[in-house]
């Protein structure tokens, strides 16, 4: 693979607009090669030239003592560029001096330069930032640390027990000092870096590609002396005289209570103060280290990232000035790669040896001084694609195929569509049936969704919250969603009689179960709690639904404001589950008849069925209005309210049946229906914008074609209104249930439509404000004030 296209795919997503923007400097090059070939075109052929070109290598011939970059010459005038560090408004610059503008065509190397300076000093200026920020949460875990070794031997000690104070405190000062020297970044900024090799896998080409990006290339790694295999970092010093903190460190520190329930919830609307007093207990104990032990995880992943984005960057300028050289057949890429080694981004190693000094402390402290247990935590391995998941979801999606043929060909063969049952199976079994395929093809949209987040780089596993490593990849969901439909399409081919036996005038009552039984196994397998068939995911999904169902009781993020908008799609899927509940809690299966409608009970729940999605995600808005004092929350409630008038006044027609009804449905469902689909467009997808370089779009895009986006647009429009059938009442030769089921069918695919756009918009605010990580809660709240006086 060629460098451009490997730097890419290992660029940090969100921090990508920080990288240097080395496809824009080799197009660069290639304006200063156009020129030179324009200019000076070859007096002989290539191949005499590169025979020659050898023969003078192995004669010796190279005239050394021309070579302005070898540390022998001392031919300074020679040299093509000075590179030189400017300070302005109190941060450190560098600027190159191209001495050989007066050249023909050195005016495009001017510029190339010039670009190239503003490249490194942005890529520079980022790093350095960047590292300041973990400096000051490396400081803050320390203290983190402090305490909760403190609290380690208040619990393991309690004030009844006697224990030899000397011998506790010698270890209390040995684990402090431990950590001390773990968390502390004693090199100061600037300092020059060792010679040992950073943590990070070589990038390796492909030795197929074109030349101009293999041939100037063949000795990098020898010149940069970047090794391929990973080398241990610098062991720190060690550090005596440090007085570890006493005990009382404890009086200083409250507990943060960062579990968010119900019950905190109503305490903080009801201002009943929360009790931070440290409680000496090992469950707390437990709940300490779980907290603390994440945001070591997550803080090591920062650091990894970050000593990546200085590798790949230095890397980088090394492979653009090598093109350079060969380009241009000058010496320039020697001094320009010195200036980068002893800038702060190719010499500062505060995050190389804080690195160390992490996985020294959460070795000893979170894994008993496994370090084996304790590195498989902090760097988690890839997860490997297996050829059985995709083996398993092709024999799959053959399977359920198969069947949905064998379904066309037994309808037609045997005339079931004439019979006199099928009226009755229409409005009894068809709508159990139909709850399977929403799933399946909610799931399946899904899929699709990840297929093309993953090709167009959206990190969907950050932005839901992914635990790493446990997030589906699309080829996971297709297998559970191909596997689902084989089921139930086996339960229908099972279950497909019409005609009621002669004999008995009634139904087998074991195909009558079939689909019943199916939903229970889909239940059992989704709370069960052995650690098979995702279990990581299926905890995750619920969790995040118990936090919808319990809106506005917890704080609203992400992922549970976008499960709930799903569960918005599919209205249909709950109310045939609640068609399950009154079929075969009623007894109804035994005789296959719908008497479900002629209940009132039935009716009422029908309306709340169809309501709850949307009231969900109406409490959620109205929780966030509280607390961010966002307008546009109330806007979004608003809009989720009318959905409910809209949805309530559709149902009652579906009912009753009146003129009266059907205006009023159709005049709130239109309202509704514009409102939602404006905000879709400009507050979801961030689209409409008339100002933007891509007129009417956003300014960024991750799709290269634009029609993609006014296709999306023009599809939720008209699939937004697909309600009007459940209105206007169209002729068509179709069943209503077959009706009700197309027009849900097409809200879940506008909803998997709306899924792309609306991840890829918040993937991009977040590459707008660099959020590349997610912030872990701690478990002890310092006090400032003592700190102060400290």
């Amino acid at each position: 693979m060629k460098f451009g296209k490997e730097f890419a795919s290992q660029m940090v997503p969100e921090w990508q607009e920080a990288y240097m923007d080395y496809d824009f400097l080799k197009s660069l090059l290639k304006e200063v090669l156009r020129f030179k070939q324009r200019t000076k075109p070859p007096a002989t052929p290539g191949g005499l030239k590169r025979k020659l070109t050898l023969y003078r290598a192995f004669s010796g011939l190279t005239q050394r003592h021309h070579n302005p970059t070898s540390p022998t010459s001392p031919d300074i005038e020679s040299q093509p560029i000075l590179v030189n560090s400017v300070s302005q408004n109190g941060s450190q610059s560098y600027q190159t001096t191209f001495l050989m503008s007066a050249d023909e065509g050195g005016e495009y190397e001017l510029v190339y330069f010039r670009r190239l300076d503003d490249e490194f000093n942005k890529v520079d200026k980022f790093y350095r930032a960047k590292v300041q920020e973990v400096m000051k949460e490396a400081d803050i875990l320390n203290k983190q640390m402090d305490a909760l070794i403190a609290f380690r031997i208040k619990v393991e000690n309690p004030p009844g027990i006697s224990f030899d104070r000397s011998v506790e405190m010698t270890r209390l000062a040995s684990d402090i000092a431990a950590s001390t020297a773990a968390l502390s970044a004693a090199t100061p900024s600037g300092a020059r870096a060792s010679k040992t090799a950073p943590h990070l896998e070589a990038i390796v080409e492909s030795t197929h590609g074109q030349a101009d990006d293999d041939d100037d290339d063949k000795n990098d790694e020898k010149e940069r002396n970047t090794p391929i295999q990973e080398a241990k970092a610098p062991k720190p010093k060690n550090i005596m005289g440090i007085r570890p903190a006493p005990l009382d460190v404890l009086d200083r520190v409250k507990m943060n209570n960062t579990l968010e329930t119900p019950r905190s919830t109503i305490k903080g609307v009801l201002r009943v103060p929360n009790h931070t007093d440290l409680s000496f207990s090992r469950e707390n104990l437990r709940k300490v280290e779980e907290q603390l032990k994440r945001a070591f995880v997550e803080f090591y992943q920062k650091l990894r990232l970050l000593k990546s984005f200085s590798f790949l960057n230095t890397l980088a300028f090394s492979k653009i000035m090598k093109k350079y050289d060969k380009i241009t057949s000058r010496s320039a890429s020697r001094s320009y790669m010195k200036m980068v080694d002893n800038s702060y981004l190719g010499s500062s190693d505060e995050v190389t040896r804080l690195m160390e000094r992490v996985e020294t402390t959460f070795i000893k402290h979170f894994s008993n001084a496994n370090r084996a247990k304790g590195m498989n935590i902090l760097r988690p391995k890839a997860k490997r694609e297996r050829h059985r998941i995709t083996f398993s979801t092709g024999f799959f999606a053959g399977c359920a195929a198969s069947l949905v043929l064998a379904l066309i060909l037994i309808i037609r063969i045997r005339k079931i569509m004439d019979s006199r049952g099928r009226t009755k199976y229409m409005e009894t079994m068809f709508p159990l049936y139909s709850l399977f395929g929403f799933i399946v093809l909610h799931m399946v949209m899904y899929a699709i969704n990840i297929f093309y987040w993953r090709k167009y780089r959206v990190n969907y596993s950050f932005i839901f919250g992914f635990k790493q490593g446990t997030e589906l990849g699309y080829r996971e969901v297709f297998l559970l969603s191909f596997g689902l439909g084989t089921l139930a399409l086996a339960c229908v081919l099972s279950n497909l009689d019409m005609e009621m036996d002669p004999k008995t005038r009634d139904y087998k009552a074991f195909t009558e179960l079939l689909p019943l039984n199916l939903v229970l196994a889909l239940l059992i397998i989704l709370f069960l709690p052995f650690n098979i068939l995702y279990r990581s995911s299926r905890f995750f999904l619920l969790t995040c639904l118990f936090h919808c169902i319990c809106a506005p009781l917890y704080k609203v993020t992400l992922p549970d404001f976008f499960l709930a908008d799903q569960l918005t799609s599919q209205v249909q899927a709950f109310r045939s589950f609640e068609f399950y509940i009154c079929y075969y809690v009623w007894g109804d299966f035994k005789h296959r008849k719908n008497t479900c409608k002629d209940s009132d009970v039935f009716n009422t729940f029908y309306f709340i069925v169809a309501v709850l999605p949307y009231l969900s995600r109406l409490l959620q808005c109205l929780r966030r209005l509280f607390e961010e004092k966002d307008p546009l929350q109330g806007y979004n409630g608003l809009k989720y309210f009318l959905t409910i008038v809209a949805v309530c006044l559709r149902t009652a027609y579906s009912i009753n049946k009146g003129i009266g009804w059907r205006i009023i449905a159709w005049v709130v469902s239109a309202i509704a229906a514009i409102f939602c689909t404006y905000w879709d467009l400009v507050y979801d997808w961030g689209l409409l914008n008339r100002h933007s370089k891509n007129r009417w779009l956003r300014d960024k895009l991750l799709v290269p074609h634009k029609k993609v986006y006014f296709g999306a647009m023009g599809l939720n429009v008209l699939l937004r209104f697909a309600w009007l059938q459940t209105v206007l009442n169209f002729k068509f030769a179709l069943h209503a249930e077959t009706l009700t089921t197309i027009v849900a069918s097409l809200e879940i695919i506008r909803r998997g439509v709306w899924n792309f756009f609306r991840l890829e918009n918040e993937h991009l605010n977040n590459v707008g404000k660099y959020r590349a990580f997610k912030s872990v809660p701690l478990p002890f709240n310092y006090d400032e004030d003592d700190d102060k006086d400290d």
